[in-house]
């Protein structure tokens, strides 16, 4: 074990170890040290190679933690965070111990020699989600590998079975793709929107970000079942006003403001 830039990418004269469920795991586990801005397009259906040019869709842009804005292919606003520079002391002074939790990219996890994480640490884990819960654990695919590997003595106890791993390439962006199936020790962030259901669910993860990109349920009856999601941007600079529902700029005084003054 060893301490890395967590922004660390495999190396490829590395790739040949891919294959390993292990580091699927660790790239599960990973997405909070990888990056802190995303712009993406997010469709919450599955597809074989690529989107449907008609398939409804949202355009994103989040910063963590907690601001998002949504907008449809139209330009029409979805969603935008509001109060993100609100005080917090109504939480600190309900003196519970997770409110005093520091942000991921403030604590140091166990890295693999990959630059993959391996232990998480505790901290003040959640995305901010938007529809189902589905959205949010794409963004840190963690329900797939748990914060830790399970003891050698209980295999068994893994959240998903993990085959047929391989680097793959999505959306033009490098990924491990592999076939999961969950076990009974399987619990997802959102109950009602796991990102693999029971039965085999083909799996992508984007390898520079850590984000599941690509879920689908390979069962007969619940192809269906699944999302794709397009990265476009990552670490790009937002200010504030991409998330809150008013513009907090300043009037600019370089142009001209009408003065209608009452006869």
């Amino acid at each position: 074990m060893a301490t890395w830039d967590s922004r660390h990418r495999m190396d490829p004269d590395r790739t040949s170890t891919a294959a390993d469920p292990a580091i699927f795991r660790n790239l599960c586990r990973s997405s909070p040290w990888k990056w802190q801005s995303l712009r993406f397009e997010y469709w919450d259906e599955p597809f074989a190679d690529a989107p449907d040019p008609g398939a409804p869709l949202v355009r994103a842009w989040l910063r963590r933690p907690g601001a998002l804005r949504l907008e449809t292919a139209d330009g029409l606003v979805l969603h935008s965070t509001t109060g993100i520079n609100d005080s917090k002391d109504g939480l600190y002074v309900s003196a519970t111990r997770k409110s005093w939790l520091l942000p991921p990219h403030l604590v140091t996890p166990v890295y693999d020699d990959h630059g993959l994480v391996r232990r998480r640490p505790e901290a003040a884990y959640g995305e901010p989600g938007f529809g189902n819960g589905r959205f949010a654990a794409a963004l840190d695919p963690v329900e797939l590998a748990g914060n830790a590997p399970v003891p050698l003595e209980f295999p068994g106890s893994n959240t998903v079975e993990v085959q047929a791993v391989r680097q793959h390439e999505h959306e033009g962006r490098p990924v491990l793709e592999a076939v999961v199936l969950p076990t009974a020790a399987y619990h997802p962030v959102h109950p009602a929107a796991p990102l693999c259901l029971p039965g085999r669910s083909r799996i992508r993860v984007d390898l520079g970000t850590g984000v599941c990109v690509a879920s689908q349920s390979l069962d007969p009856g619940t192809e269906e079942y699944g999302h794709w999601l397009r990265i476009i941007a990552v670490d790009q600079y937002m200010l504030d006003d991409l998330f809150l529902a008013q513009s907090m700029s300043l009037t600019d005084v370089r142009q001209h403001i009408p003065w209608d003054v009452p006869a």
